[in-house]
């Protein structure tokens, strides 16, 4: 027991850790964001027409799986974290994100995203829909997640309010980059589709809630703060290409 228990306090904090590295809390908490539970319908009712697409978006994803760059590029896309989002977005920008080489950039996306996260938490803990392979009770290609996950509701999908909340903060940062930058957006929340740990409406939503979100974000003046440094930074990295 003691060790189940040490077990789940190391995996939370496994995932939490990414975020709270800045040092920093949300600019805006859960309370403060757009209620999903309000503006989104609930999840597709099992017998509804929408879940039948749900699990046809299941089995395509379990075709994906055949495709061994796909897989592995769904593998990797598992991780959620701030350097994953620095990783990903680095091709389509042109150049690393890091708190080193580019500090005011890191700040702007790591606290950005850390707030539009919120926006997920109180729909997930309101449905606690059951995700697609605990459904089937089928195996994903990210076994390490299966347990912790389990226990975690799947609407909407919170790997894809960090990826396409990141994709929107960026093309708004590079814009002449907007369609390389919302092309790997779009691709990391399939990405759980494929995995086997969100349904298709789950990731739809996700996208919707970080819209919201990123919406909400900008009438904070402080992350309008952040993201005036970030531009000027850019504009210092394109001047010296």
């Amino acid at each position: 027991m003691k060790n189940n228990l040490y077990l789940t306090i190391g995996l939370a904090l496994a995932l939490l850790l990414p975020f709270c590295a800045s040092g920093q809390d949300p600019l805006i908490t859960k309370e403060n964001m757009p209620n999903a539970v309000h503006f989104l319908p609930a999840p597709p009712d099992t017998a509804s027409a929408a879940f039948a697409y749900d699990k046809a978006q299941y089995r395509w994803g379990l075709e994906q799986r055949k495709d061994s760059l796909r897989c592995a590029i769904a593998v990797t896309d598992a991780e959620w974290s701030v350097a994953c989002m620095c990783r990903i977005y680095a091709d389509a920008l042109g150049f690393t994100i890091s708190k080193e080489a580019t500090p005011a950039i890191y700040e702007m996306l790591s606290v950005g995203v850390m707030t539009t996260d919120q926006v997920g938490k109180v729909p997930k803990d309101n449905y606690m829909r059951t995700r697609p392979y605990v459904f089937f009770g089928e195996p994903t290609i990210v076994p390490g997640d299966e347990e912790e996950l389990s226990h975690n509701g799947s609407y909407p999908s919170g790997h894809t309010i960090l990826g396409w909340s990141a994709a929107l903060l960026l093309t708004e940062l590079a814009p002449e980059h907007a369609d390389a930058i919302l092309t790997i957006g779009y691709r990391y929340g399939q990405s759980r589709v494929i995995a086997g740990f969100h349904w298709q409406s789950d990731v739809d939503a996700g996208r919707l809630c970080a819209s919201a979100a990123v919406a909400r974000l900008h009438a904070d003046p402080r992350f309008l703060k952040l993201m005036e440094a970030a531009h000027e930074e850019y504009n210092k990295i394109c001047e010296r290409r």
